[in-house]
């Protein structure tokens, strides 16, 4: 097996599978934590990468990262057209909700046969829990009821996996929580870093109500090593979690105090006091909620492996930042 080094991350480029070397790939999203580390992870596997960018100075950045930068928002339907006809594969790694890019992308690549991977986000499981655990626990195969804030991903999911019927290889690709470094030009993830910026504000880790709720999460380096399996030989009309563990709110936040010497135990605090930090939506559907999700199908069908170090470990690791 060969295996190339980036940013002090190793990809094997034995994993290119039957998609091919040299196979050019439009990213959105490029820039982002998401789209910039699958991004870099695929150049890494042989790929040519194009990526949605919308400034000149995002797209000297990505361009600096192997990246052949397109100048474009999500919104210009044109673009994303003329990028999915010109390339061989779509990965839209921007906005979960956007129904429009997503209609576009469909339509553009319908009769070609093309991969078409859609980024969701587990948080279409999440409840109102205001920080209590919930054992309700989900896989590919488990139906459920999304609340009314994240009906739109969920619609737009479902619009990307009926495109199987008309001649692409569409598949929705839905992360738990993600941690560690990425590999773009925004290396941070958005939950975790949060939580540690509030404690560094306060001296002290804060979490919503008891803080029992539960998150599954993944490493960054395992999801992009997800993206490439899927790209390489998912079904279409698949739908893949990506999670390699979970964690209590309480138990990341205590790891935070641990990690900086924060005495005492990690404090609580309302969704309403949450919400003015985080925003409304973050506060009731991602740092007070449950989203117990197990990645079943990714591992079975693809035979997805995930083998970075768990959250706490991470962390850990990494060291204040």
């Amino acid at each position: 097996m060969v295996s190339d080094t980036v940013d002090g991350w190793q990809a094997h480029s034995s994993d290119l599978g039957t998609i091919g070397n040299q196979v050019k790939i439009f990213v959105t999203g490029a820039s982002g934590y998401i789209g910039g580390s699958v991004a870099a992870g695929l150049i890494n596997r042989g790929h040519q990468i194009c990526g949605l960018v919308r400034s000149d100075a995002r797209a000297e950045q990505v361009r600096q990262r192997g990246i052949e930068p397109v100048l474009g928002q999500l919104s210009d339907l044109e673009v994303l057209a003329r990028m999915a006809s010109e390339c061989d594969a779509v990965i839209n790694a921007a906005n979960a909700e956007d129904r429009a890019s997503a209609e576009t992308f469909v339509k553009a690549l319908a009769g070609s046969g093309k991969a078409f991977l859609q980024t969701s986000g587990s948080s279409v499981l999440a409840d109102l829990s205001e920080g209590k655990q919930s054992d309700a626990v989900y896989d590919e195969d488990t139906a459920f009821t999304p609340l009314p804030g994240r009906a739109p991903r969920v619609a737009v999911n479902q619009l990307v996996l009926d495109g199987a019927s008309q001649n692409l290889r569409s598949v929705v690709i839905a992360p738990t929580l993600i941690y560690g470094r990425g590999h773009g030009v925004n290396p941070s993830s958005i939950q975790v870093p949060w939580l540690i910026e509030l404690a560094k504000q306060k001296n002290c880790a804060h979490h919503i109500g008891p803080g029992e709720n539960i998150w599954a999460n993944v490493h960054i380096d395992d999801l992009v090593d997800l993206y490439a399996l899927a790209l390489e030989k998912a079904p279409a009309g698949a739908f893949y979690y990506a999670e390699n563990g979970e964690n209590s709110m309480r138990e990341i936040c205590q790891t935070i105090n641990n990690l900086y010497r924060f005495s005492g135990t990690p404090q609580s605090m309302t969704v309403a006091e949450a919400a003015k930090i985080w925003g409304e939506g973050a506060a009731n559907y991602t740092m007070g909620s449950n989203s117990r999700a197990r990645a079943k199908r990714a591992r079975q069908e693809l035979g997805w492996s995930p083998s970075q170090p768990s959250l706490l470990e991470d962390l850990t690791a990494t060291g204040p930042i």
